[in-house]
């Protein structure tokens, strides 16, 4: 763990930004001591970092908080969303750049040509990207529910989830279709029905999917019930949607 000094030398963001991200809800840092400062985990930091290269993007602070809260979000598809908007971006700057030097060596006489200052194909690919997390009914249900609550009861909310896979840890060595693993696949989605969103089946998968694909997410899943938990608690959920269909 990190304190907002630490990570500020790390990172370059200064503490007062820091601050700001946790007062807006764009980063909470996972942990606080008991005189109240702040302590950042790894999984802040990979987080952070997403928050970076949105903001290198020119994401408005408002746009990367609804697509970091998105239900569906996917850490591997926003960094390939952010990789090819960095290279529509290389690829203009070298337009640029190529203009600016035609134009020194003509001696401000070739043709004018403002292809370069084309931004359509970015700015598409930009509002792509804003509207595969940003508007959807899930998000906007979230949002209503979480708009007024403490940050203090956030924490308590997602302590209490991270108790469901424990419980799903302590299985890990029985059949993931089995009952017991798949009540608690129906308790972890009403929970999330309860105090998030409408926690579908296509959106149960998709989390199911999202717990075993590695970076921190699932490294969380696993410091809390042990090596494995998330790959199994993935496994459960498969079966349960197998199950219902």
């Amino acid at each position: 763990m990190r304190t907002v000094h630490q990570v500020s030398a790390l990172t370059g963001v200064s503490v007062r930004a820091l601050q700001y991200y946790d007062r807006i809800g764009l980063l909470h840092p996972s942990r606080r001591t008991e005189a109240g400062y702040r302590l950042y985990s790894d999984w802040d930091l990979e987080t952070l970092q997403q928050i970076l290269l949105f903001r290198e993007l020119d994401f408005p602070l408002k746009d990367i908080q609804k697509m970091l809260r998105s239900p569906g979000f996917d850490r591997d598809l926003a960094l390939s969303q952010q990789i090819r908007l960095l290279q529509l971006r290389q690829d203009r700057l070298a337009r640029l750049i190529a203009l600016a030097r035609s134009l020194q060596t003509s001696g401000g006489e070739k043709a004018m040509d403002f292809s370069a200052f084309d931004t359509r194909e970015l700015d598409a690919y930009v509002a792509q990207a804003k509207a595969a997390w940003g508007d959807t009914a899930a998000y906007r249900e979230y949002e209503e529910k979480a708009k007024d609550r403490p940050q203090a009861e956030n924490a308590r909310l997602q302590g209490e989830m991270m108790e469901i896979f424990r419980e799903f840890g302590k299985l890990r060595q029985e059949d993931p279709a089995g009952p017991a693993a798949q009540a608690l696949v129906v308790r972890l989605r009403d929970y999330i029905t309860a105090h998030f969103y409408t926690c579908t089946g296509p959106i149960l998968l998709s989390l199911g999917q999202m717990y075993a694909s590695g970076g921190s997410m699932t490294e969380n899943i696993d410091q809390c019930g042990g090596q494995g938990t998330a790959a199994y608690a993935a496994a459960a959920i498969r079966a349960f949607g197998q199950n219902q269909a």
